[in-house]
C-alpha cells in the first residue's frame, strides 16, 4: 500500500510510502482521502500525523502520470483531486503534519491541509507548479494565500521557489522546526497529548475557526455561539469544570 493509518495511543498516523519521493499519483490521492475519511469516523482515533518517512515528506505530483492527461481528463480529474486533499482538511480532530525533506506541490498542499505543520531541519518547501507552465490544483492557491497572507504566498507561488525550514518558520508556513530525526516523535507527542483531551471540544473549536476563516464574522460568530452552547451538554464539560474546581486547572482526565 501507498498509505497506510496506523493507530497507537488515539494518535493515527497517515503514512506515504511510496519510494523514492512519495509522489502523488491518481492511486495514492485516491488512498489518502479514504483513509482521511476512515480516520474521521473511527472512535479509536482522536488525533492524526501527516508522516512521509525521514527522508522526503511529498514530493509532489507523479508529473510522468500528469503529462499523458490532456484538458479532457483534467477537467474530469480536478474536483477529485482536490476532494483528496479536502478530506484530510476536514478531518474533525486534531492533525499535524510531520514534515522532513522536500514537501513540493502536492506535497506542501497536503501539508496545508494540517492544523499544524511540524518541520525538520532538512525540510524543503515550495508550490513548484508554474515551472511546468501550472499553478497548484490541490487548493494551494487558496490555502497558501489563508496561512502565510496573500502577498508571501504570491511570492512562492510566482517563482516557484523552495523555501528551507528556517525560512518556512519565519513566515508561518510551519509552526516548529526540530532536528530531522526528532520530526515524527515531536508530532506524534503534539497529538498524543491532544488525543487525550476533550473531543466534541475540540471538534467543535476546530469547526468553528475553520468555518469562521471561510465566512463573514457573523457567520463565524454564530457557529462559534451554538458550539458553545452544544457542550454544554457533553460529559466532557463535566467532568474538565468538575476536576477545575476540586483540584484546578489542567488536571482534567476526560474519557
Amino acid at each position: 500500500m501507498t498509505v497506510t493509518l496506523e493507530v497507537s495511543e488515539g494518535v493515527g498516523t497517515l503514512r506515504l510510502d511510496r519510494p523514492p519521493m512519495n509522489a502523488l499519483d491518481v492511486a495514492t490521492q485516491d488512498r489518502i482521502r479514504d483513509l482521511a475519511r476512515e480516520a474521521a469516523g473511527r472512535e479509536d482515533v482522536r488525533a492524526v500525523v501527516l508522516w512521509g518517512g525521514e527522508k522526503v515528506f511529498a514530493a509532489g505530483a507523479d508529473i510522468k502520470e500528469m503529462r499523458d492527461m490532456d484538458h479532457a481528463a483534467m477537467v474530469g480529474r480536478a474536483g477529485a483531486l482536490q476532494e483528496c486533499f479536502t478530506a484530510v482538511a476536514r478531518i474533525p480532530k486534531p492533525v499535524v503534519a510531520a514534515v522532513s525533506g522536500y514537501a513540493l506541490g502536492g506535497g506542501c498542499e497536503l501539508a496545508l491541509c494540517a492544523d499544524v505543520r511540524i518541520a525538520g531541519d532538512n525540510a524543503r518547501l515550495g508550490q513548484p507548479e508554474i515551472l511546468l507552465g501550472l499553478i497548484p490544483g490541490a487548493g494551494g492557491t487558496q490555502r497558501l494565500a489563508r496561512l502565510v497572507g496573500p502577498a508571501k504566498a504570491k511570492d512562492l507561488i510566482f517563482t516557484g521557489r523552495q523555501v528551507k525550514a528556517d525560512e518556512a518558520l519565519a513566515i508561518g508556513l510551519v509552526d516548529q522546526v526540530v532536528p530531522a530525526e526528532e520530526v515524527h516523535a515531536t508530532a506524534h507527542a503534539w497529538a498524543a497529548r491532544l488525543a487525550a483531551g476533550p473531543a466534541i471540544a475540540l471538534r467543535a473549536a476546530k469547526e468553528a475557526i475553520d468555518t469562521g476563516l471561510e465566512t463573514d464574522l457573523e457567520t463565524g460568530l454564530a457557529v462559534e455561539r451554538a458550539w458553545f452552547a452544544s457542550l454544554f451538554a457533553t460529559e466532557d464539560r463535566e467532568i474538565g469544570m468538575r476536576s477545575f474546581v476540586q483540584d484546578g486547572p489542567g488536571k482534567a482526565r476526560f474519557r
